[in-house]
């Protein structure tokens, strides 16, 4: 996803102030919009859990197990 589209999603949602922001930092205000964690990018997305998230395909890397 690009940063025209994720901005065009916030927007969707009624998020301001999202020029100037970084692309992990726009996505992570979405979240909290959304009622999500704003967890997008951390360091334990490995296990992340929360499969029902719109941005998960965007954030887990995968596991080379």
């Amino acid at each position: 996803m690009n940063v025209t589209q994720i901005m065009e999603r916030g927007q969707s949602l009624g998020i301001t102030g999202l020029e100037g922001m970084s692309k992990g930092d726009m996505i992570r205000a979405i979240q909290i919009a959304e009622g999500s964690r704003d967890c997008f990018g951390n360091l334990w997305r490995r296990d992340c859990q929360e499969y029902e998230c719109y941005w998960r395909e965007y954030c887990v890397i995968p596991n080379p197990e």
